[in-house]
């Protein structure tokens, strides 16, 4: 499953991504500092205010650019890699038509996130990967270890919260 875009090649893509919002304050810095060169950032803190999310986004750019990391703005078109949720085989398919780089499934595993989603479990996300045809990210309830059984379904990387701030 090759990248539509050109200015990230396929192994080029972030394995590791972090997922940011509100919940993290502090702990984002620390997280950010950990993060393997080359990973992903997903920045969300959609609940900020417009100029305190400026800000953050300002000195996370900083940050990314010193470390080497990829940052995504979510809810923002025409950036280098358009990422789209895929929560079902229609969203996945959604996400083929309007072109998008990667998917990413979720909720693999039940999340802090949203508590009392229900989660696809393993082989319901890999079938949602499957259908989108592009590099799928999963996210949700995810670690290092349970990446390990996600890769060989298929996955291209994995993303969490949680799991990349909880120590």
């Amino acid at each position: 499953m090759a990248l539509r875009h050109p200015s990230i090649p396929p192994k080029a893509l972030p394995t590791l991504w972090l997922m940011t919002d509100e919940r993290m304050g502090e702990a984002l810095w620390a997280a950010l500092d950990r993060l393997p060169r080359g990973s992903g950032v997903v920045f969300r803190h959609f609940a900020t205010t417009p100029a305190e999310r400026a800000a953050i986004f300002a000195r996370l750019a900083r940050v990314a650019a010193r470390r080497r990391l990829i940052v995504v703005r979510a809810g923002v078109t025409g950036q280098t890699l358009h990422l789209h949720p895929g929560h079902s085989v229609r969203e996945a398919i959604a996400a083929r038509r309007r072109k998008a780089d990667v998917i990413l499934v979720s909720p693999v595993y039940p999340t802090r996130t949203h508590p009392g989603a229900r989660a696809l479990g393993p082989l319901r996300a890999a079938t949602i990967a499957r259908a989108a045809g592009i590099p799928a990210i999963a996210l949700g309830g995810m670690t290092r270890t349970r990446f390990k059984r996600m890769k060989s379904l298929g996955f291209a990387g994995w993303a969490a919260i949680d799991g990349l701030t909880s120590r």
